[in-house]
């Protein structure tokens, strides 16, 4: 039976056969440029489909440098006409109509997007441009005037990427071993070491969950990881630990990582939705789960600390010492200090500090993750000292993670403060710390 990248691939196959093109040679960026051109220029589908996967074909073979020139290239050629902007912007002031408010938005629009909209008839377009953005984005800070292509992508995959068309699957030990693979290959929260660890996670007291793109067979995009608890987890070890015989009379959906699978579909919002499509799924399934928070990272903080003076320290610390927590600077510290569970009270203050007063350039906080959570309507509940006893936890954070909790009568609530006021909202047990 056939599906439809194979009927794609068959009209191209055939359109390969009725039009008559000249040798495209591989990592030639004079081809590819004159393929684009032929997609933009010409309206027929099979011609379409067929030189849609010259493209993407060609686009594989290119070297890393002319992957750049491409860029830039096609960066260029098919920006918007500012002479034709300024022509659409005086004729729709002179007769305001929707013929010329839609002609106005096509010239501003420019022939960049209309490329890839193009190029995604390919058989393997979507994949094929995905992987285009994931090779922009390493090449994006030393070449800012890219930033309006990679704008242009972002705002194409919003549409192709909608949650409208993704498909949420419950992630079993029966699933395909393909994607059991892919998944361990794409876990970036906490490594998967083995199938056995895998096993663990997919047990009966762990829900798992992905979305996956119709065009995109196999492929997760993005995956989350639920550990069913009695009260909101507070170690990593504890959860990753092999199940014992206990009390299965869970209360807790705790959410302890969440992994996006594309590099390319980076800065493309998908977690908030997919969080929100969990619960929703929990709450059917397991109507005895009454309360919904994480476990999570905080990706940054160590590296922060490191860097502060001593003055700024000790302002955040008010009374309590500096010389407690100066141990923290030493080169020599090692996980499963003492010192650190013997310093609570500081390193708490110090990271409800990090995570509510320290701010990026629009006034939001610095740490990714608490944006994301807070972005979706979360509170900052608790901050769990020695949560993560590992190499990468220390490096974080020195072992330090956060509870996000989620209350579905406040959500959205929290959701409007925190977009329109960018307030962050915290627990009244860590308000003394602030």
């Amino acid at each position: 039976m056939f599906n439809l990248k194979d009927i794609i691939s068959s009209i191209a196959d055939v359109g390969q056969k009725l039009f008559k093109k000249s040798e495209i040679k591989k990592d030639n960026l004079e081809s590819i440029i004159s393929l684009c051109d032929d997609l933009i220029s010409n309206k027929g589908a099979a011609f379409g489909i067929t030189v849609a996967r010259d493209i993407t074909d060609l686009y594989q073979t290119l070297s890393p440098d002319n992957k750049l020139l491409f860029f830039k290239k096609i960066n260029e050629k098919y920006k918007p006409s500012h002479t034709k902007v300024n022509e659409a912007i005086e004729n729709y002031k002179k007769t305001q109509t929707d013929i010329n408010l839609s002609k106005l938005f096509n010239v501003s629009e420019g022939k960049r997007r209309e490329l890839f909209r193009r190029m995604n008839m390919s058989p393997n377009g979507i994949s094929t441009i995905v992987s285009l953005r994931e090779d922009l984005l390493k090449i994006l800070d030393k070449n800012k005037d890219l930033q309006v292509l990679d704008d242009d992508l972002r705002e194409l995959f919003k549409s192709w990427f909608n949650p409208g068309f993704l498909k949420l699957t419950k992630i079993t030990w029966d699933t395909k071993a393909a994607i059991l693979e892919k998944i361990m290959q794409y876990e970036r929260v906490h490594k998967i070491k083995d199938m056995n660890e895998l096993k663990r996670r997919l047990g009966e007291d762990r829900r798992f969950f992905s979305y996956f793109h119709p065009a995109l067979e196999d492929e997760p995009i993005i995956f989350v990881q639920v550990a069913l608890t009695n009260g909101l987890g507070k170690s990593i070890q504890e959860i990753k630990k092999p199940r014992s015989e206990g009390d299965k009379k869970y209360d807790t959906a705790t959410f302890y990582s969440i992994s996006n699978c594309q590099e390319g579909l980076s800065r493309v919002t998908l977690g908030n939705f997919l969080i929100k499509r969990v619960v929703y799924e929990l709450q059917e399934e397991l109507p005895n789960i009454k309360n919904f928070g994480t476990l999570s990272p905080i990706v940054g903080f160590r590296n922060w600390f490191l860097t502060l003076e001593e003055s700024k320290i000790k302002n955040i610390l008010g009374k309590i010492p500096y010389e407690n927590i100066s141990f923290l600077k030493s080169k020599d510290l090692k996980i499963g200090d003492t010192r650190i569970a013997s310093n609570k009270e500081a390193i708490i203050r110090l990271v409800a500090h990090y995570l509510v007063n320290e701010k990026n350039k629009k006034l939001l906080p610095v740490n990714d993750v608490c944006r994301f959570h807070l972005g979706n309507g979360a509170i900052i509940d608790d901050i769990v000292v020695n949560a993560n006893i590992s190499d990468v936890g220390f490096e974080r954070s020195f072992g330090v993670m956060v509870n996000y909790l989620y209350e579905l009568k406040s959500i959205e609530k929290n959701h409007e403060d925190y977009i329109n006021n960018k307030r962050v909202i915290i627990s009244d047990k860590l308000k003394k710390f602030i």
